[in-house]
């Protein structure tokens, strides 16, 4: 083998190499490998590639869309989880379909062979069990990383998935270890080399529920939790669930058990003073949740199998880093767990996630070209979040491996972009989540056209097949042959037509109404207007293109003004900032606009009016000297580009 310093440079030399195997890594690592890269995946243990180590489910609301995209473009997390779901479950359902949300909790051991099967199973994708210690780095070039075990491994791009091991403390009450999650060591020396190359960087906090064996709950009169039946499918193209399903059973906390939180927040790590991280605002602890909530008399929590495999509960909803004995006299105080046993302690874990206001829309980080990041370290929450800039962090990868432009995912067009944008101009203080009340055009975003919008690309990039790209074809033809068939057949107002309406209680018709007019009727369905629909329809339009094209006629009045408004604001999002712009030059702009618009260095108008402190006042003057230099013409400032 070669030498470089102390190191032995390993013989074969990658063209990707991503670090780490959790849900990041994972879909970083098959979008590289998929699209022709050689591709080096190093994790810490190869056994805990795909784990899931906090609550076992996948999707949620917002997060169910963030799978139907990467599912849409090619990934792999929704048909993963199909091979490993146990229990699904309709979020948001009585509310419009564009906001609602499938949550799939998953036997976890299945979910996590599956993912490596499939790994294992990629050509051009390698797999080796190593621990990280840096980056290897020559006059200021990336050339790869180095390994705890003396090797350096060549790659032309890396892409960075640490989740929460950089620097990562794990907390149970007062006693405090170091790592990333229980069992497993943190990643160190490797925030120590990003901060000196002044990546900036800040302290974030998670925790996890404690987990019961079952054997030792007292399920009777505990309110049963069935699931969906049958469980949809979480990938499109798939077949669904192959597992049988488990039914979920739910309980509350009460006031002893907060009297208990009370009695002992001194002894909490987080209301001690002993961690100093931001927990995630959407997904607190139970003490937190008894603080911030204290004229709740109870709280709900589910109790959620970990699989087939195993006699392990998930206690969802009692995330906690209270000592030991306080968690056993918590859980004995709520109904059902009086005789339970813990199997595994709730902690909280401390770790480095980066400032993403310093990566490009492409995920790479700015002061160091050809290094990308995704994921916790990023500074979000959640597998979802996680595994969707995974593929766009391997999709970047891809991008500059290829010479290429890298893709970009706007708000308008994906939750993917909306996420992207969230995090590159206004940063992450507390672990991001994703909601569907983040973006602006959710009633256009929805999880059931994910595959119209995305899908292309992802063909056009090499990651959705033949067989993949044939059925979106076919989904595209009979959509738009359905959509013309329902707006060009007319009901008309006659007796026996009348006579049908009636007793569904949508009204009456006084002049001939199309099919895609009557769709829009809350009352009705594609069941309800079944006389009058063309034959091919009921054989041929799944109940998934039926829920579609039912969104879509309701919707469409509402998008058309969206669009216009869009339309409207899109002339000024897209308008390019010239690299070197002197911000000192834009009158009326605030010292706070000007050091933030001078240390970002947005590319776009977009992208300035969602860092913090720029206000609308100080886009409107952005605007006006951007506009009035492309009037005016004039000549770019010295060393830097003309706008374009």
């Amino acid at each position: 083998m070669g030498q470089t310093a102390e190191y032995a440079l390993y013989p074969t030399a990658y063209a990707a190499i991503v670090v780490g195997g959790g849900h990041a890594g994972c879909e970083a690592a098959l979008a590289l490998a998929r699209c022709g890269f050689s591709t080096l995946l190093l994790t810490q243990n190869v056994d805990r590639i795909g784990w899931m180590s906090c609550n076992p489910a996948i999707g949620g609301i917002g997060k169910s869309h963030l799978v139907a995209e990467i599912d849409a473009l090619g990934g792999e997390m929704a048909r993963n989880t199909d091979q490993a779901g146990v229990h699904y479950k309709r979020l948001n359902a009585s509310r419009g379909p564009a906001v609602q949300a499938l949550r799939a909790q998953c036997d976890k051991l299945v979910y996590a062979t599956a993912i490596r099967q499939t790994l294992e199973n990629t050509d051009l994708l390698t797999i080796k069990q190593a621990d990280v210690q840096g980056l290897w780095l020559e006059q200021g070039q990336l050339r790869g990383v180095r390994s705890h075990q003396g090797l350096t491994f060549a790659g032309q791009v890396v892409v960075l998935t640490a989740g929460t091991f950089l620097g990562a403390v794990l907390h149970t009450g007062m006693r405090t270890q170091a790592g990333g999650r229980a069992g497993d060591s943190p990643s160190l020396g490797l925030g120590d080399q990003l901060r000196l190359l002044g990546v900036q960087t800040q302290r974030h906090k998670t925790g996890t529920c404690p987990r019961l064996d079952k054997r030792s709950i007292d399920f009777a009169g505990l309110p049963l939790d069935p699931g969906l039946v049958p469980p949809p499918p979480m990938a499109r193209d798939g077949a669904g669930a192959v597992l049988p399903q488990m039914p979920c059973h739910m309980t509350w906390t009460n006031e002893r058990t907060h009297d208990l939180i009370r009695e002992n927040l001194h002894r909490s790590p987080m209301f001690a003073g002993v961690i100093a991280g931001i927990g995630p605002r959407y997904c607190p602890s139970v003490e937190d949740k008894v603080v911030r909530f204290a004229d709740h008399d109870r709280h709900q929590l589910f109790l959620e199998r970990e699989g087939w495999q195993t006699q392990e509960v998930y206690v969802n909803g009692l995330s906690t880093s209270l000592p030991a004995d306080v968690q056993v006299r918590m859980i004995h105080s709520i109904s059902g767990l009086e005789r339970a046993e813990i199997v595994r302690f709730g902690y909280a874990v401390e770790y480095d996630a980066i400032d993403p206001r310093q990566l490009g829309i492409d995920l790479q980080l700015k002061v160091l070209p050809g290094l990308f990041l995704a994921g916790q370290v990023n500074g979000t929450s959640g597998y979802e979040e996680a595994a969707a800039q995974g593929l766009a962090a391997g999709l970047g990868a891809v991008a500059r491996l290829r010479g290429e432009p890298a893709p970009v995912f706007s708000r308008s067009d994906s939750y993917i972009g909306v996420m992207i944008d969230d995090l590159v101009t206004r940063g992450a203080s507390e672990p991001y989540r994703m909601f569907t009340s983040r973006a602006e055009g959710r009633l256009h975003l929805r999880a059931s056209n994910a595959d119209l919008r995305l899908t292309p690309l992802g063909r056009r990039l090499g990651l959705v097949g033949d067989k993949a790209w044939t059925a979106h074809q076919q989904r595209v033809d009979r959509l738009a042959k359905a959509k013309a068939e329902l707006e060009t057949t007319l009901v008309k107002p006659t007796r026996e037509n009348l006579a049908r309406l009636e007793p569904l209680g949508a009204g009456t018709l006084v002049a001939p109404q199309s099919l895609s007019t009557l769709l829009c009727r809350p009352e009705l369905d594609f069941q309800q207007i079944a006389p009058w629909v063309p034959s091919w329809m009921a054989a041929e339009l799944s109940p998934d293109d039926q829920v579609e094209l039912i969104t879509a006629f309701r919707y469409r009045g509402y998008i058309a003004r969206e669009a216009i408004r869009q339309a409207r604001t899109q002339r000024n999002e897209n308008l390019a900032i010239p690299e070197g712009l002197d911000y000192a030059s834009v009158g009326g702009l605030t010292t706070e606009a000007r050091t933030h618009l001078t240390q970002q260095r947005p590319a776009h108008l977009g992208h300035a009016s969602r860092l913090p402190g720029v206000t609308p006042a100080a886009i409107a003057a952005l605007s006006f000297h951007l506009t009035r230099r492309l009037r005016l013409r004039i000549k770019p400032e010295p060393g830097h580009d003309a706008p374009p």
